[in-house]
């Protein structure tokens, strides 16, 4: 669901802690593929206007074995959370509810969640990827057979629109938080 709202360019922040399975979330790659999981999807974390595209999303699950990749993320900016207040400014923002931007928040209290930007990008041909058990679990980084490539690829936002969705945020944000 977060991937088709980036897709469509309603949003360009994401938030994250990390999966289970790490130890400390970290943002190891400055651009990379999305991988479009459906793993802990529930319509009631996602705003009421969002709920159409929710859906629409879930049902593109046809193949679980392939795995199209036709979008690429590039980081402008990250931005460590801590504060609650700092959630609340940015909620419209993005698709998911309140409930499960404080939910993230208050797992492992000690790190922080971390809205990044992305600056997205459409693939002309997107990659397919065979999924293996190694591409299961819930980690944030994985690694991608070497078959994948980056094919061209076009912003869904042009630059105007992009800088102006990156400084509404950083606006919103600047009074809780310091950008990376």
């Amino acid at each position: 669901m977060t991937c088709a709202a980036l897709a469509a360019g309603n949003q360009i922040v994401i938030l994250r802690k990390g999966g289970i399975g790490e130890k400390r979330f970290s943002l190891p790659h400055s651009s990379f593929f999305l991988f479009p999981t459906y793993a802990h999807q529930r319509a009631e974390l996602v705003h009421p206007d969002a709920a159409e595209q929710f859906r629409a999303a879930l049902d593109l699950r046809e193949d679980p074995t392939h795995l199209p990749l036709n979008l690429f993320a590039t980081i402008t900016d990250t931005y460590e959370i801590l504060d609650v207040n700092a959630l609340a400014a940015i909620e419209s923002a993005q698709i998911l509810t309140s409930d499960y931007a404080l939910e993230r928040l208050k797992w492992r209290r000690t790190q922080p969640l971390w809205a990044v930007i992305l600056r997205i990008s459409q693939l002309a041909d997107p990659q397919v990827l065979h999924v293996r058990p190694e591409h299961g679990g819930c980690v944030s980084w994985l690694d991608l057979p070497d078959d994948i490539s980056l094919p061209t690829h076009t912003p869904v936002l042009d630059d105007a629109a992009f800088q102006a969705a990156s400084s509404d945020i950083a606006e919103r944000l600047a009074p809780f938080v310091t950008a990376r």
